[in-house]
């Protein structure tokens, strides 16, 4: 049987823009002489739909988008993932679904079983969960279709299994004689390496070929990178899509002579195509055709100019130097360089006069106190109004440059650095960034090859950071050093530590440990209204992560 792996982007709620799309991927792959074309998770609609599927006319639209498109499945047949109403009189009002196309109708339908509830996942939300144990026949061929979540319920691939059946062994129990999964598995570093080992393993424990198809695209925080693929009875990946980006992949299956292929992207490769399509699928799909960011020659703002470089083009973004009277000479030359390196707009716009103004202002009200924190976060909050100016003004995106790190311990400044409409870097812990710099300036990076050379002043990268609030301020000053601060976020954060186990197992002064996790906690109420972020990591500062603010525990 010859299938296509139709890889697509869609727009969440844009169901006659993804039908569209789907209709044009079914009619190429019939070209092609495709028998099956398979389409992502609820690709009808997008994932993760959200709230939207609370609304009745969503639904209703998608159902008739269904017929739409199994009206041009004529000498094909499509499998496409979409919210179906449910027919019980109990329980949630949808299905996750996946519909089979086939000579103008619909001739089945297949029901997502497990439907996950962890991390940045809320199925239950909204949907019912299926019990079928049957297959599909499809010209002789009996097939076993799954949905994402269901491809993931073996045990021996996790420390603890959260379902209590498997999928995929009731399909193979029912005489499947080939796997399909339709999947919207969102983009996390190092998970594409665990999906291929579930896919081949899953292929070779049942002697079994698997097809797997991954929505691709950003949609608001979470990144999908595609990466579909086919793995023969033997547990060979015999087929792969592209990683972060439309793609349709031809293979025959069962293949014969077909040669094994791996995962073609090394880890920061992959996180730097998950940023650069997140931030080009944020702008493009909320209407933005332009980017504005704060240019202040550190590694953050010139790693996020070039990712922002990347994604729309260099001519499309405005990069906006704000020196103070303590920023340093280098600062000011290393953010100009960045801009001619990349081909950005560069406006310098000192803030010295307003900064003065600000301090004269509130004089009569801070005599007598010891000038602070409320004094240095006046230049972040000058920043950030103007930044927002030139937001409002050319109807341009602002992307804030903090990381991860500083997001965690609350080393930002809320109305300051923290003010825009998407944080690039938020999931980004501070030493990841530094590795995303070395990378792009390599002739490995695309941005290279396009710009001509080292998109990155070498003066970001090797100076010491600063905020430069302050005379001679150092991050060191407040914070230890970033390879201890990230893999104390890492480990609290993330992996879900206690402090006394962070102690115990990194040897760092526990003193240390006990402030930095108290800060983490602390600062709950910063990323609350911190802009939304993009997703790389396995738990990022965003709807994944429910902590509450006002609380009393204690990590120490």
């Amino acid at each position: 049987m010859r299938i296509a792996l139709a890889q697509i982007n869609p727009t969440v709620g844009d169901v006659a823009g993804n039908t569209a799309k789907i209709v044009d991927f079914v009619e190429r792959a019939r070209q092609q002489h495709a028998e099956l074309v398979v389409l992502p998770e609820l690709s009808v609609v997008g994932y993760p739909p959200k709230d939207l599927l609370l609304k009745p006319a969503l639904v209703e639209r998608a159902e008739r988008a269904v017929d739409e498109i199994a009206g041009h499945c004529q000498g094909i047949t499509a499998i496409v993932g979409y919210p179906m109403k449910s027919r019980k009189g109990h329980g949630r009002p949808l299905h996750n679904a996946a519909a089979v196309c086939r000579d103008g109708e619909v001739i089945d339908r297949r029901l997502k079983s497990l439907l996950p509830t962890y991390d940045v996942f809320d199925e239950h939300r909204y949907f019912e969960p299926g019990k079928q144990t049957d297959v599909c026949d499809l010209n002789g061929t009996r097939l076993g279709i799954s949905v994402c979540e269901d491809l993931w319920g073996a045990a021996e691939h996790f420390d603890r299994n959260l379902y209590h059946d498997n999928p995929i062994d009731r399909l193979a129990d029912a005489g499947a004689q080939l796997f399909i999964n339709c999947s919207a598995s969102p983009y996390v570093v190092g998970k594409h390496a665990k999906r291929l080992d579930i896919v081949r393993r899953l292929a070779k424990d049942h002697g079994l070929p698997i097809v797997f198809v991954n929505q691709v695209g950003a949609n608001d925080e979470l990144i999908f990178d595609g990466n579909s693929c086919v793995a023969a009875a033997d547990g060979a990946i015999i087929a792969h899509a592209a990683a972060f980006e439309e793609d349709l992949v031809l293979v025959d299956v069962p293949a014969v002579g077909a040669s094994a292929i791996g995962n073609r992207q090394s880890a920061i490769e992959s996180v730097y195509g998950a940023l650069v399509l997140g931030l080009r699928d944020y702008a493009r799909k909320c209407g933005f055709k332009s980017i504005v960011l704060g240019l202040s020659g550190g590694i953050d703002s010139a790693v996020c100019a070039a990712i922002a470089a990347a994604a729309i083009g260099g001519e499309h973004v405005t990069g906006i130097g704000m020196p103070s009277r303590y920023s340093s000479e280098g600062s000011k030359s290393d953010a100009q360089q960045l801009a001619e390196n990349l081909g950005l707009t560069y406006h310098e716009i000192p803030i010295e006069t307003a900064h003065a103004a600000m301090e004269q202002t509130l004089a009569p009200y801070f005599e007598g106190t010891t000038p602070g924190i409320a004094e240095e976060n006046v230049q972040a909050r000058l920043r950030g109004l103007i930044l927002m100016s030139f937001s409002n003004k050319f109807g341009s995106l602002l992307i804030t440059t903090g990381n991860k790190s500083e997001l965690a311990v609350g080393y930002c400044t809320l109305y300051g650095d923290m003010a825009g409409g998407l944080a690039v870097l938020s999931d980004v812990p501070k030493t990841m960034v530094y590795d995303l710099a070395r990378w792009m300036n390599t002739d490995a990076c695309p941005l290279y090859q396009h710009v001509g050379g080292a998109p990155i002043p070498d003066a970001s990268i090797t100076k010491p950071p600063s905020a430069e609030l302050r005379p001679d301020q150092k991050d060191t000053d407040s914070l230890p050093e970033y390879a201890v601060l990230d893999e104390i976020v890492d480990r609290y954060v993330e992996r879900e530590q206690s402090a006394r186990q962070i102690i115990t197992e990194t040897g760092f002064d526990a003193a240390l440990v006990d402030r930095f996790v108290r800060l983490i906690d602390r600062n709950e109420y910063k990323r609350k209204q911190a802009p939304p972020g993009l997703k790389i990591t396995g738990r990022a500062f965003g709807f994944g992560r429910r902590v509450p603010i006002a609380q009393g525990f204690d990590p120490s």
